[in-house]
Formats: structure tokens, sequence, C-alpha cells
């Protein structure tokens, strides 16, 4: 029996059944027989022992199983395309537009300056930032690129790790003065809190299983990371921020960690894009130089 690493054309066969929604479409898409696509999906099947699609003569639906297997199958697919891609650079001309989505608060402090760096370098790319702290759906809103904090879950998304993250309490050096500095995280609920969302009640939840979360009454509540930011800045309470954006704060001494024992829940950057067949140099080349940019910048 042929092991996957033996049977690359029947991974590229199974994404495309998906992608083209029939073997018939797959089958005109790759240019072969539906007989060449039907054996090489069943192959894949028996290899793994698992059906992967439920077909009738009318339509057809992944299976569980088909659905993680999938999610997996399009990442290899583009590892080897980002392979082939890093040939094509010196072929391919770097230039276009490039719509790129980010958190607000990371999009004004660090890609903002990363983009026009990166325009200098690449001056016949046209850069289109939309800084929104929601989650766009990049298939819907036409968007090349996201940069997001935390992991994928199993998407048609492909997922490139940026750089690390962890979120840190902090406060001003006189709010400290004033209310003292919690010890415990339990202590917390006792303090003026800082929160970013729409619930006045949240819970800070903590890493590792022997802190328990801590429920907390928002003195302040708004839907802007920044804004949470400048409060904390006016020592109006205890805010809850990641490092990327309070980083510079904290080293100029403007804001100070609480509890800086007690580590908080991380969620890394990533760049996230839709899967493509031939994805645009802009697209590759520009992630390559945030990532980049984004680990020298690095240092907490």
């Amino acid at each position: 029996m042929d092991t996957l690493a033996n049977n690359f054309p029947a991974l590229v066969a199974f994404a495309r059944i998906v992608s083209a929604g029939s073997l018939s479409a797959a089958a005109r898409e790759l240019d072969v027989p539906v007989s060449v696509v039907s054996k090489r999906l069943s192959l894949l099947e028996a290899s793994l022992g698992t059906r992967l699609l439920q077909r009738t003569t009318r339509r057809q639906t992944l299976t569980d199983e088909g659905r993680l297997f999938h999610a997996r199958v399009l990442r290899i697919l583009d590892e080897v395309e980002q392979a082939e891609a890093l040939l094509a650079q010196r072929r391919d001309g770097v230039h276009g537009l490039l719509r790129i989505t980010a958190p607000g608060e990371f999009g004004r402090r660090w890609l903002a300056p990363i983009a026009a760096a990166f325009q200098e370098l690449h001056p016949q790319v046209t850069i289109q930032l939309e800084l929104l702290d929601a989650v766009v759906d990049l298939l819907d809103s036409g968007h090349d690129l996201g940069v997001r904090y935390g992991a994928l879950e199993a998407s048609s998304l492909v997922a490139r790790a940026l750089a690390p993250n962890y979120r840190v309490l902090c406060a001003s050096p006189a709010y400290l003065q004033r209310h003292g500095e919690p010890r415990t995280p339990a202590e917390l609920a006792g303090h003026r809190c800082i929160v970013i969302g729409d619930q006045r009640r949240t819970d800070w939840k903590f890493d590792g299983d022997e802190t328990a979360p801590v429920r907390v009454d928002a003195a302040f509540l708004t839907n802007d990371g920044g804004a949470a930011q400048q409060l904390a800045l006016a020592g109006s309470g205890i805010a809850l921020k990641s490092i990327w954006d309070v980083g510079d704060d904290l080293a100029a001494g403007r804001l100070r960690r609480v509890l800086p024992n007690h580590a908080m829940a991380a969620a890394p950057l990533h760049a996230v894009y839709p899967h493509q067949r031939n994805l645009a140099p802009r697209v590759r080349v520009f992630v390559g130089y945030l990532k980049e940019r984004l680990q020298e910048a690095w240092r907490w």
C-alpha cells in the first residue's frame, strides 16, 4: 500500500474535488479523466482506512474525518507552493494591490510602519490597511491577508506564525500608589478594572491549573483596546493588554506589570490568508518580511 508521501497526486485530487464540488469538475480542472480522479480518491481512502467524502448522484459532503484531513491537506499543499515560490520570487515581480486587515492597536503601532518600509523596497505595491478589532471573513471581504492573535481551528485558511505574544495585567504607577498593588489574582476583584468588551463582568484567566479564573467587575468598559490603554495610562485602573500594545509603556515606566509571576493565556501572532493555488508574490513576500521585522522587534 502506498504511503501518503508517495501518493501526492491523490492529495491534490482530494483538495480539488472539495474545492470544485464534484469529481467531474475536479477532473476538468486537472485535465484528466473522471476515472483517474475517482481512482485517486479511492486509493487515498483505502490508504487512510476511512471514508473522506459521502457521495450521491446529486451531491457530495465531507465526513467528519474528511473535514479534519482536508484542513491538513491544504496546509501541506501550501507548504509545497511556498517552496516553489522561493524560486519563483526571482522571476515574478512584486506589484499590485495588497489588502491587509489587522487589529486596530497592533495595526497602528506595528503594522503601519512595517508596511511603509516594505513599500519603500517594493514601490510598485499599493497597500490598503483595514484596522478592525473584529475578525474579518477574508473570503467574503476580498482581503489578501489578515494578522490575528491565536491559532486557527480547522479552516480553509492558511496560518503562518509570525511572532510570540502574551498578555499582561498593567496599571500606572499613580494608580498602584493610590490603591495598592494586588499580591494574588483573587485580590483583583477588589480593584478598579478596565475591561475590553461589552460585558461588565468577565473572567480573567491565568495559565495552569493552580490558579482559578478571577471574576472582575469593570470600573471602565470599552470596546476599543487603545482606549483601555489610555485609561490605564491615566491611572483609571488595571487593564489586560497584549505585550505588543504596552511593551513600550512598560519599558519607559509609564505602566507597571501587575502580578508578573502569574502568566496569562498566550495568543501568538499569525498571518492568515485564503488558500490559493497561485498566491500572489506580493502576499508571500510581505508575510516573510513582516515575520522578519516582528522577530527583530521581539524583546520582551
